[in-house]
């Protein structure tokens, strides 16, 4: 009976052995085979459209990457950086996209509403052409008068056929020189002004001092435009009125520098709301 027994228990604790080197086989299999599928499936991860630099790239390219990458932030998954999300949005806005056109909004930060603006080239040749304009007119007041009186004088001396010493002739000289004077000194005061003043808005439009921004007005929704200077040495905001709704707006402008425009800045900027007092909105 003891012999028995002991041979049962033996054969018992055999079988216990082997169970558990066959359960612990199986896990062993059951985690190689997890290891080995989950390493052969590919790394998933977001992509986004490649551009390239972006001073190479195309306003089509740039704008399939700008609508994705806008798309994979706001369902939470953001394809790049914030950063370079705003260089894309810069470099469309300097190509005109409208794909990046924002309607007025509010800040939540300043507790302010704003719109964008951009630089209407434009307006800004409609200025050009119109200081232009001025340029010439103020030019021909400086040389026509002293023209006239030259043509005059070699006419009156061709006609006379010379130069006569009479008192009659030396009285009339004398008033035809007083005359070419007087209008050759009107012509200087009336078109020198107006012929530097035009040079001055001219070589500010050349350069980039003077910029014509448009923009939505923030209150009404209605576009508003604005000459603003732009030269380093003027801090102070521009402000102008709405020509709809009345509103006091502020221009506030960034700059950027342009290589496609011959050294020129490119101008760009946000159309503020500001808030009269009640003393300046009583009439």
């Amino acid at each position: 009976m003891g012999g028995a027994c002991s041979s049962n228990a033996f054969s018992a604790v055999q079988l216990t052995i082997s169970s558990t080197r066959s359960s612990r086989f199986r896990s062993n299999r059951t985690v190689s085979l997890f290891s080995v599928r989950a390493c052969d499936d590919p790394p998933r991860g977001p992509s986004c459209i490649y551009v390239g630099p972006l001073h190479t790239a195309t306003k089509e390219t740039l704008e399939a990457l700008y609508s994705q990458a806008r798309d994979a932030y706001y369902s939470g998954e953001p394809l790049i950086l914030d950063d370079m999300f705003d260089r894309v949005e810069l470099k469309l806005k300097w190509y005109g996209s409208k794909s990046v056109v924002k309607y007025p909004r509010c800040s939540i930060r300043r507790h302010s509403t704003y719109a964008d603006s951009d630089e209407d080239i434009s307006m800004a040749f409609a200025l050009a052409s119109l200081w232009s304009l001025f340029l010439a007119l103020g030019c021909s007041a400086c040389v026509w008068p002293i023209l006239y009186t030259v043509s005059t004088a070699y006419q009156k001396a061709f006609d006379s056929g010379g130069l006569s010493y009479g008192s009659q002739a030396s009285g009339v000289g004398l008033l035809f020189v007083f005359n070419g004077i007087i209008l050759t000194t009107l012509g200087l005061v009336i078109g020198y002004p107006v012929a530097s003043a035009s040079v001055k808005v001219l070589q500010g439009l050349w350069r980039g001092d003077l910029a014509a921004l448009k923009g939505s007005c923030p209150n009404c929704g209605e576009e508003v435009f604005a000459f603003v200077r732009t030269d380093k040495g003027n801090y102070s905001p521009h402000r102008a009125d709405c020509h709809v709704c009345e509103c006091l707006l502020e221009f506030r402008t960034k700059f950027e520098q342009s290589d496609l425009r011959l050294g020129r800045q490119w101008v760009y900027g946000r159309i503020y709301l500001v808030r009269r007092s009640r003393r300046q909105r009583e009439p």
